[in-house]
């Protein structure tokens, strides 16, 4: 299992925006292909393949244009911090291999995506039931938080201070669950009453101690490498048996990406000034173009989404290139 920013020119990378593999129960993401894998062994429980392609959604909407090394940096910075975070035994994970050598040599048929196109971009895990919340964490005040606060004072149902500005950072982390969208579909905030109606009060719980440890711990790491994890998202779920049924007494882990840039906010520490929108690492670049649309009646935050110009893509992979490798020098 490898970690660490890949390395090259990921300019040059042809760009990857979906695959196609003969595997069973190919699904998309917005951002990630899917399909199982057969165990390693005998008895043992299936595998879930993960692809990050180049694809890259903004406000729900994938947009039409790749931003080509994308998907390898993404696995990259999620395999560091889901190494990370076990090491450390915040939590478990579905984690289980970052190698495009296992895929079976069956899944690579004529026509189809070649291996070589998946390396740097595969996460093998362990198949899990998602649980069917995002677990939101804020230290920042940014984004659909800071348009909550603004019209309730609080966000998910959490009251906060009167009188904090955009970006504010706030008093202590808090957790702002969501409930999770259909691509094309918008992410809600919801608040913990609503989540622990889905989930059950005792999952939600230790859902959120395990995302605020997370959170506290990350961003530790990432400030002392010039790096505010403004806000994050979490999803975890419950591990499966051979027979594809979830675990009886076994806690959930931690599943997905973890602390990307596609699900995080990233800001350069000697650039913080609250009360503004603040420079960042992440997909806010983007965010910010499209808003230009918006306000000049080119789009409407509906599919299809715009074509990105070369300035716009060249601009987020470098932000993409810095962020992966800041955090995961030692």
């Amino acid at each position: 299992m490898t970690s660490g920013a890949p390395t090259g020119d990921l300019a040059n990378d042809a760009p990857v925006f979906q695959t196609r593999l003969a595997l069973p129960n190919h699904r998309q993401g917005k951002v990630r292909d899917l399909y199982d894998l057969p165990p390693e062994r005998a008895g043992e429980p299936g595998r879930l393949l993960i692809v990050a392609t180049d694809r890259l959604s903004a406000f729900d909407v994938v947009l039409p244009t790749p931003i080509p090394g994308k998907g390898r940096l993404l696995t990259s910075v999620a395999a560091f911090w889901l190494q990370w975070i076990e090491s450390r035994g915040l939590c478990r994970t579905h984690l289980r291999s970052t190698d495009a050598g296992v895929i079976p040599e069956a899944a690579f048929q004529p026509g189809g995506t070649p291996r070589a196109a998946l390396a740097g971009r595969v996460t093998i895990g362990r198949r899990c039931r998602v649980l069917p919340v995002e677990f939101v964490v804020r230290g920042y005040l940014e984004g659909s938080g800071w348009k909550d606060y603004q019209a309730t004072g609080s966000v998910s149902g959490v009251a906060l201070p009167p009188g904090l500005s955009r970006c504010a950072k706030l008093p202590e982390p808090i957790f702002t669950p969501a409930t999770k969208a259909e691509q094309g579909e918008h992410d809600e905030n919801i608040s913990e009453r609503e989540a622990a109606s889905i989930l059950g009060e005792a999952t939600l719980a230790w859902c959120k101690s395990k995302s605020l440890a997370i959170y506290a711990a990350a961003a530790e790491h990432a400030l002392a490498r010039g790096i505010i994890i403004a806000d994050t998202k979490f999803e975890f779920g419950l591990p499966l048996n051979a027979d594809g049924e979830a675990i009886a007494g076994e806690a959930p882990i931690l599943i997905d990406e973890a602390l990307t840039p596609d699900s995080s906010r990233f800001w350069p520490a000697d650039r913080y000034e609250p009360g503004r929108p603040q420079a960042s690492f992440d997909k806010q670049f983007v965010r910010e173009y499209l808003e230009s649309l918006v306000e000049r009646g080119r789009w409407d935050k509906t599919d299809p989404g715009p074509e990105l110009p070369s300035e716009v893509v060249a601009g987020t992979l470098a932000r993409y290139a810095e962020a992966a490798e800041r955090l995961t020098r030692n």
